[in-house]
């Protein structure tokens, strides 16, 4: 039986992964902190990937897995300084190195390791503009990144050790994860919950309007399940979006009525320093509702901060847009796409249905 290993299996990638694998009939152990999806498969390995030698110890014992996703991820608090910072990008490489190096020792059928970059590997937080479409064949972007300490690693590892490997660069990725470090959709709905507890107009928050592209984290787990087993994906980097563009403004309307609101005028409003401010009111929420999520500050991870930096808060001028070629991976074989405007009504439904929001308009 195929037996994939997913560290950071309760992420918002990981955890639609684990889902995904577990769907297809494959053996599943998810690497985590916190517990992953229950589900019929799927083995829960509590980890802390920045200990080496628990690492060494409790991997050893996976000597029959056959496929690996890396989709952990460590990033600082305030999200956005820590992409620059030597540390960050450090810890990153050696999490990786502490989840691969014992891998390949413990299990000589490994066949395949999946990672996960994004479009930063095209230079779009340390430069204003990037030429459109990004296409995965350009020279790698002169600038520091973990994602070229990772690469790296992965490579001269599967040299040694003859495993196929994949790199996928997902936009914008949008899930049920909640506590993460990038995942809007929850800070959206607990922004929705708020501004209904408040009664403020749910009007949208950030700046000026911009094209970029979402990935649903399921269609990003589907790309990962292909990529286990198709000849065209060895050793090559992938693009993957929903396949449409999107514009915030646009969007907001729909994202509006599928969290109970009737839309109103955009407003700009700093997220990152509005949400923490409420800590009670959402718990008032959480009683009210008997919900299952977390407290505020657990509940949102770094993702409200990412919220701010996506939706351009305090942008002056509207951004250039920031879209990358699918082409590649469609001409590979992988056709899968998701309406982008359909992906946020259904993952609002789901954490309304896993009582991680309040109902629709409560």
């Amino acid at each position: 039986m195929t037996h994939v290993v997913v560290a950071g299996g309760a992420g918002v990638v990981g955890s639609a992964a684990v889902e995904a694998f577990a769907a297809a009939g494959w053996r599943v152990t998810a690497i985590c902190r916190r517990p992953p999806p229950a589900l019929p498969g799927v083995e829960h390995l509590a980890l802390d990937l920045m200990d080496r030698e628990a690492c060494a110890a409790a991997i050893a014992g996976l000597g029959d897995v056959t496929h690996a996703v890396y989709a952990a991820l460590y990033e600082l608090p305030g999200l956005v300084a820590g992409w620059l910072d030597p540390g960050q990008m450090e810890t990153n490489r050696a999490m990786f190195a502490n989840f691969l190096d014992p891998l390949v020792e413990a299990a000589p059928g490994l066949r395949h390791v999946s990672i996960l970059q994004g479009t930063k590997a095209y230079g779009g937080h340390v430069k204003r503009t990037m030429p459109v479409p990004a296409k995965e064949r350009w020279p790698r972007d002169d600038h520091p990144n973990f994602y070229w300490l990772q690469e790296d690693h992965l490579r001269a590892a599967a040299e040694t050790a003859a495993f196929d490997w994949t790199i996928l660069r997902p936009q914008v990725v949008f899930g049920g994860a909640v506590g993460s470090a990038m995942n809007i959709a929850p800070v959206l709905g607990v922004f929705a919950a708020l501004c209904a507890e408040e009664g403020r107009p749910f009007g949208f928050p950030g700046g000026p309007a911009y094209l970029w592209e979402a990935a649903d984290s399921r269609l990003v787990a589907k790309a990962l399940l292909w990529a286990a087993e198709a000849p065209t994906a060895a050793n090559e980097i992938f693009n993957v979006a929903n396949g449409d563009v999107a514009d915030w403004h646009r969007l907001w309307p729909s994202i509006a009525r599928a969290l109970g609101h009737e839309p109103a005028e955009p407003e700009p409003l700093e997220l990152a320093a509005w949400l923490p401010q409420r800590a009670e009111a959402w718990d008032r929420i959480r009683a009210r509702h008997d919900l299952l999520a977390p407290p505020l500050s657990r509940f949102l991870g770094e993702s409200h901060h990412y919220a701010d930096r996506v939706m351009a808060h305090g942008g002056k001028r509207p951004r250039d847009p920031w879209i990358v070629s699918t082409i590649k991976i469609r001409q590979a074989g992988f056709h899968a796409c998701q309406d982008t405007e359909d992906m946020f009504a259904e993952w609002f439904a789901r954490l309304v249905g896993d009582r991680i929001l309040p109902p629709p308009g409560a």
